[in-house]
């Protein structure tokens, strides 16, 4: 699809989708991502992704690439070879590590959606919600949850607001859909709630993150700088 041609006008330029290197078990997690890439294309969005090209992580960069929108894929090289396999589409930016990633992801998207997938998948969703609930940025947070598939996450959330860990006001701090329409245009309307979720920290756009050294795979203290 054209980006002269489009079915909607969003008010954001670039989505960051997170979701996993495998397709699971199920048809319905292959279709929502197909679909959330042609409603990205409908949007006239651009796609910032983990950078594989496999799994719900290639359905998606393809059906965005396929249907005239640009693809950022960002990925760590070392994971380069185990991820980067078939046919690669779009813009592909090889960065240091992990913590690069995520921080590049974030600095270059305008709104953040996660799609069914594992560890990195919810990792990365819980990171930038709680960088929201810390002031850090403001941007729509959007949890696809496809036939269900979140639906132990979000009991989850509400059990840590009943017993007070999580605040009633920082539940709304994403929204959730279980199809790419309703999802993408909850976040079109989203609206922070600042009343006791945006905090009252002066973070100076950048946010330095310390890592310790751990005793395989990295070397030395590294710094990672997210400016949103």
């Amino acid at each position: 699809m054209e980006k002269g041609k489009l079915v909607n006008k969003s008010r954001f330029k670039t989505v960051c989708v997170f979701c996993g290197s495998s397709t699971g078990k199920r048809t319905c997690y292959r279709d929502a991502a197909v679909d959330l890439g042609q409603e990205l294309v409908s949007r006239g969005l651009d796609l910032v992704y983990g950078g594989g090209s496999i799994g719900l992580m290639g359905l998606v960069s393809k059906a965005v690439h396929f249907g005239g929108g640009h693809v950022l894929g960002i990925i760590p090289r070392t994971l380069m070879s185990k991820e980067l396999t078939g046919e690669t589409v779009g813009e592909v930016k090889a960065v240091a590590d992990m913590h690069e990633r995520k921080a590049e992801m974030a600095r270059h998207s305008d709104c953040f959606i996660a799609l069914p997938g594992g560890y990195g998948t919810l990792e990365e969703l819980l990171e930038v919600i709680t960088w929201a609930q810390l002031g850090i940025h403001d941007k729509p947070v959007g949890l696809l949850n496809v036939d269900g598939y979140y639906n132990s996450l979000l009991t989850f959330i509400d059990k840590a607001v009943d017993d007070g860990f999580i605040k009633p006001s920082q539940r709304h701090i994403f929204v959730s859909a279980p199809n790419p329409k309703e999802l993408v245009q909850k976040l079109e309307e989203y609206v922070p709630v600042h009343d006791e979720t945006i905090a009252n920290l002066d973070w100076g756009g950048v946010v330095v993150q310390e890592v310790p050294k751990p005793t395989v795979g990295f070397s030395g203290l590294q710094t990672t700088e997210i400016a949103l």
